[in-house]
């Protein structure tokens, strides 16, 4: 496995910064979240200041922008990197895409199968394979003139990722993503009994080995020696793991596991603004599917138990709030992601 750290806002500076420790430390890559700020410039700001690590979108809001400029950017980034981006693209939801975005939100399963296809479409006729013909349900491309077409380079097969949590958009990965973005609410019962069943039900239909289709899995991992040490991240994670679990389109997560009600109590709270009765509504009982709370020297161990096999890449949710708060444990982490690199 290799093993990756979760990144959203900052400057071009702080991500160089940070890229140059996580590289030195033994980290394998940074996972670049699109909230508040895109994250392309940074990618290509960290990848200079880190020439051996692994760079990808996890993920870059697809509908908001052609398939055209999605392709475009990867592309470029392909080739600055020498190859080390993937582009990892997911749907959001219809609120931010329609009311934030101003972009249209329908049929999102679907929408994402012809995006990804047109996506590939257009790195296709930038590799010189064959012209631009892509007509879709959604997306129709068919005109790239010589004097508009990026300059062809040896890092043109980029891979293409999407986010997946129901059964429709897990299935459409299998048929046409080189990988897929787990959402970080998820326990290992939800990735045997409905992400991996429905992802081998795509592939199948695509006529796809699903062992060639990567996971990468964010994690919820709050480390510390002592318990008074891992409270902040435990704390952070139970916020998350309850503001995510608000969802209803999520309750299954829970439902699974035979904690009913939660999501509903959860979005109760949400409504009510009570952020903090929402991180108390996750027990210890829960983050022990949803997370890994444990000692330092037990942290590589409990990763490999629960991801060999399974994930291509595990990627710390958690680790930059630690490395900020105490730039000192970057060594911990390294010796972590050394050991989950290293573990055959």
């Amino acid at each position: 496995m290799e093993f990756d750290l979760m990144t959203g806002p900052g400057t071009w500076a702080d991500h160089a910064e940070l890229a140059r420790g996580l590289e030195s430390a033994g980290f394998s890559g940074m996972l670049y979240t699109e909230t508040s700020e895109v994250p392309w410039m940074k990618i290509a700001a960290a990848s200079m200041a880190a020439p051996s690590l692994q760079f990808s979108t996890g993920v870059a809001v697809a509908f908001p922008r052609s398939p055209m400029v999605s392709a475009a950017v990867a592309w470029e980034l392909a080739q600055n990197t020498g190859g080390r981006f993937r582009l990892g693209l997911g749907s959001q939801v219809k609120g931010h895409v329609v009311r934030r975005y101003s972009a249209e939100f329908s049929q999102p399963a679907m929408r994402m199968r012809d995006y990804v296809a047109a996506v590939k479409a257009c790195l296709r006729a930038f590799r010189g394979e064959e012209r631009l013909a892509h007509e879709g349900e959604f997306y129709q491309l068919s005109y790239l003139p010589p004097a508009w077409a990026p300059a062809r380079h040896e890092h043109g097969h980029v891979p293409v990722d999407i986010s997946a949590v129901g059964p429709m958009m897990t299935r459409v990965a299998g048929e046409v993503a080189d990988g897929v973005h787990v959402h970080p609410l998820h326990s290992m019962h939800y990735i045997e009994t409905r992400l991996r069943p429905s992802l081998a039900d795509g592939a199948r239909h695509a006529e796809r080995d699903v062992d060639e289709i990567d996971l990468i899995v964010p994690v919820f991992a709050a480390p510390g020696d002592t318990p008074e040490a891992r409270e902040p991240l435990v704390q952070r994670a139970r916020t998350q793991i309850a503001f995510y679990g608000s969802t209803p389109n999520y309750a299954f997560q829970f439902d699974d596991l035979g904690f009913i009600g939660t999501t509903e109590v959860l979005n109760q709270l949400m409504r009510a603004g009570d952020i903090e009765a929402m991180a108390a509504t996750i027990t210890d009982e829960m983050l022990e599917h949803y997370a890994i709370v444990c000692r330092w020297d037990e942290l590589a161990d409990r990763l490999i138990d629960r991801y060999r096999g399974t994930a291509a890449r595990v990627v710390m949710y958690l680790a930059e709030d630690s490395i900020r708060r105490d730039p000192g444990t970057i060594g911990a982490w390294g010796e972590v992601a050394r050991a989950v690199r290293s573990a055959a």
